[in-house]
């Protein structure tokens, strides 16, 4: 509902019903004044701007890494089966974790992001505002980065000038009713780039909670999978390095966690601020926590399967897997917090405690960067410090991964990954391990969605107890790309072919 959106302009009455992440995720914004005048007002605005809705269901459900699991499973069974099939909702509903949900949120983030800019410009001659303007710039541009890898085609520099995006709203809503149109996926990313780069110049590390906020640290991150789904490998690894000091020390240790922690402590462990691999964490209203143990798609013994398989030195993966009822296999990540709105009929609003960028994935990145410029010396180094630390009993005199033991385990299938870019035959091997390496790690993250995408994977759903049922999405299918939300076509944007 784009339009509807951005016809509110006075969106800081919003700020009392937005929250943030702080000791325990639910910091509430202490006011909703609409009188906007110092630095320290113009930070509690943007402290609500970012999503306050959760992507990770719809992006998990759509990948492989969902499969069937029982029919006796059926919380939000709309919603989850609609994604599960790649279908267009039948409804237009905003319901929490659902493409539309999240659309409009992010939307909403972006009109909070430009209304501080706005501010900023006003003020910024009685006050010293680059690090808020630095913020609201990597704000914007992470919600429209999210916004384009999922309802455009994936970038692809022959065709992204002419691909439709999604619209870039660089300023606030000052009309009653304005037209929105769709940009192209070159113009998006231009922008996106834009607000990177100017971005990371202005802001600062100086926040009470940083890795609540968009630090240096989490707008290299997001620079370096910005350059990543792009495919410009030097600036991968430049804005990696400006992250990644030690890795072996900075990401998160599985092995250790995997082997002290239950699965109630594995859970807070995950989305903690005290946390070495988080850079940036957020609490949306969600119920992911509970649909990614019980819902009627997700981890089923056949995945189960292959998540706990290939290690590269034949020992056991670190991750737990934990198991609740009759097939529901599960990582213990998410840690839902309920606040009561009601506590008398016990009504109330749950939050789920998500990472949106780690180390983990910087370090994944920086290695496929080193592949494609053929410095596999460097990837090798990159993906032992990483599978070290994800590896049961993992003994470094002997559990040593090299070029000719990525290239064996992970073999050449014709049209098995298929960029935009070329490969070569060591090439694909890298990507291919890299890219099941990042599978596991992120499992219930949804990330693995936009590798199914960048690297154009086909997807086969099972969708019934007998297994023979079986939908496809084959490559290039236009239903890789979201609809857009019905409301918001109504109002004048161009949907998605189908």
């Amino acid at each position: 509902m784009l339009k509807n959106k951005f016809n509110i302009i006075l969106i800081f009455s919003l700020a009392s019903m937005l929250f943030v992440s702080c000791d325990d995720f639910l910091s509430e914004l202490p006011d909703n004044r609409t009188i906007i005048d110092s630095p320290e007002q113009i930070s509690e605005l943007l402290t609500g701007a970012y999503p306050n809705d959760n992507y990770m269901l719809f992006a998990e459900l759509m990948s492989d890494n969902a499969g069937f699991k029982s029919l006796r499973n059926d919380l939000t069974l709309d919603l989850q089966q609609q994604v599960y099939e790649w279908e267009v909702p039948d409804f237009n509903q905003n319901q929490r974790d659902s493409p539309v949900a999240f659309w409009e949120d992010s939307y909403k983030s972006i009109a909070q992001a430009n209304e501080a800019l706005a501010l900023i410009k006003d003020l910024e001659g009685d006050f010293d505002l680059k690090a808020q303007k630095g913020e609201a710039l990597l704000v914007r541009a992470y919600s429209h980065f999210m916004l384009v890898n999922f309802w455009a085609k994936h970038y692809d520099a022959a065709t992204a000038s002419t691909d439709l995006g999604i619209p870039y709203v660089l300023e606030p809503e000052t009309t009653l009713i304005k037209e929105y149109k769709r940009n192209t996926v070159q113009e998006v990313y231009d922008f996106i780039e834009k607000d990177i780069i100017d971005g990371l110049a202005l802001v600062e590390n100086n926040y009470e909670q940083p890795k609540f906020h968009f630090t240096k640290d989490a707008g290299n991150a997001l620079a370096v999978r910005f350059y990543t789904y792009k495919g410009d490998w030097d600036n991968v690894i430049k804005f990696a390095n400006k992250v990644l000091t030690n890795p072996i020390e900075e990401i998160r240790d599985d092995a250790f966690l995997g082997s002290t922690l239950s699965s109630e402590a594995l859970r807070h462990q995950y989305g903690n601020k005290d946390e070495r691999a988080n850079i940036l964490i957020t609490s949306p209203t969600s119920l992911w926590q509970r649909n990614s143990i019980r819902g009627r798609y997700g981890m089923n013994a056949e995945i189960n399967g292959m998540f706990t398989s290939n290690n590269p030195f034949n020992k056991r993966w670190a991750y737990r897997i934990f198991t609740r009822g009759t097939g529901n296999f599960f990582v213990s990540k998410f840690e839902e917090y309920f606040r009561f709105t009601n506590p008398t009929t016990r009504i109330g609003v749950p939050y789920c405690a998500i990472v949106l960028f780690d180390k983990d994935e910087v370090l994944l990145n920086r290695a496929e960067a080193y592949a494609m410029k053929e410095n596999y010396v460097s990837a090798v180094k990159d993906l032992s410090d990483f599978v070290s630390k994800k590896t049961r009993l993992y003994n470094p005199a002997t559990d040593i991964l090299d070029e000719a033991l990525i290239v064996s385990q992970f073999p050449v299938i014709a049209n098995e990954y298929e960029p935009y870019y070329t490969l070569n035959t060591k090439q694909a091997s890298f990507v291919k391990a890299i890219a099941e390496y990042r599978r596991r790690e992120y499992f219930h993250e949804g990330l693995r969605w936009f590798d199914v995408r960048r690297f154009n994977i086909k997807v086969e759903h099972i969708t019934d107890d007998s297994g023979t049922n079986v939908l496809t999405l084959e490559k290039d299918d236009p239903k890789r790309q979201l609809q857009i939300p019905i409301d918001a076509i109504a109002a004048g944007i161009t949907p998605n072919p189908r």
